[in-house]
């Protein structure tokens, strides 16, 4: 099984600048329930359908199992989706070793930005920019699965 670890932070400034790759996110769930979220995403010009397990105590670590299919697919799929889309540009910035994902929110999720940096270990060490703000992870608020239920406008 893969397992994904992660740690999630809000974001308090400017990362923008140091960007070097931004991309367009669409994606919706059908399945939503913690114990086995299902989500299909178009990012960018492809699609991808994607399946993750509980997280652990600490909510750093899950399984996730993802397959690119057709965009045209994804259309489909969002049809048949729990209510509530999210809509997002994800920025890739790099801080020492690692890169960080930068999600910018829109929607009903606008002013929303959070930053995710994928690792090895859940104690692995890793640079923190001046940007991030206070961690979030394991934060069920926080979870892409939750946004689409508790907006962050509703906050």
């Amino acid at each position: 099984m893969a397992q994904e670890i992660e740690r999630k932070f809000l974001v308090k400034a400017d990362f923008k600048s140091a960007a070097n790759k931004q991309t367009r996110i669409t994606q919706g769930y059908l399945s939503s329930v913690p114990e086995r979220t299902v989500r299909v995403r178009v990012k960018g010009d492809k699609g991808f359908i994607t399946i993750k397990g509980i997280g652990n105590s600490s909510g750093a670590s899950r399984y996730e199992w993802e397959k690119e299919i057709p965009t045209s697919e994804v259309i489909e799929l969002l049809e048949l989706c729990e209510k509530g889309i999210i809509d997002k540009t994800r920025f890739l910035v790099n801080a020492g070793n690692h890169t960080f994902e930068v999600d910018e929110f829109y929607g009903d999720n606008e002013g929303l930005i959070v930053a995710e940096v994928e690792l090895a270990s859940e104690d692995e060490v890793f640079e923190k920019p001046n940007w991030l703000g206070a961690e979030v992870t394991g934060d069920v608020k926080y979870f892409n699965s939750m946004l689409m239920k508790n907006p962050y406008k509703n906050w």
